[in-house]
């Protein structure tokens, strides 16, 4: 295939707007990239040119996106890049559109916590999981697990069994 994929990390700069089409959601939000430099002269770092992506999300992409992101939240996003050019009032306009095919937060700039969405789930349904021990192995972890178990049984055995008094 012949298509131009890029990679851009930038800001975004409008709420995202989600519609429900006849060929399944879909959603667009602008991202603004600002190219920053470090300039010796001012010895720090200075914003240079911005540009202005709209980025579409189709199918569960799109879901995703209206439950995660909003306006001002470093994204980096990966995607399709389309250049359209239409003529308005006489003039003529030039636009960048990235058709994404994934989207993620700028960890580099902040945290993320992330949910699994299942099929046939929103995101915001999808029930809270504990977190795995990764201290130790498989093997360890289920032997401590029985372990535990029996701890409880006899503990709840103690509990039932009647105290003699003399």
């Amino acid at each position: 295939m012949n298509e131009t994929t890029v990679c851009v990390v930038g800001n975004v700069a409008t709420q995202p707007v989600f519609r429900e089409t006849a060929t399944g959601p879909s959603a667009r939000f602008r991202l603004a990239v600002t190219q920053r430099y470090w300039d010796r002269e001012k010895n720090a770092w200075t914003d240079g040119h911005t540009n202005f992506f709209t980025v579409w999300a189709n199918r569960a992409l799109a879901t995703n996106v209206q439950a995660s992101v909003s306006v001002g939240e470093p994204l980096v996003v990966r995607g399709r890049l389309k250049v359209r050019s239409e003529l308005r009032d006489g003039q003529s306009w030039t636009g960048a559109d990235i058709e994404a095919t994934a989207i993620g937060h700028d960890l580099a700039r902040g945290t993320a916590a992330f949910r699994r969405a299942h099929k046939g789930e929103t995101p915001s349904e999808t029930p809270a999981r504990p977190e795995p021990n990764w201290e130790t192995g498989p093997t360890t972890q289920a032997a401590e697990t029985a372990e535990q178990q029996q701890q409880q049984q006899q503990q709840q055995q103690q509990q039932q069994e009647p105290a003699l008094v003399t």
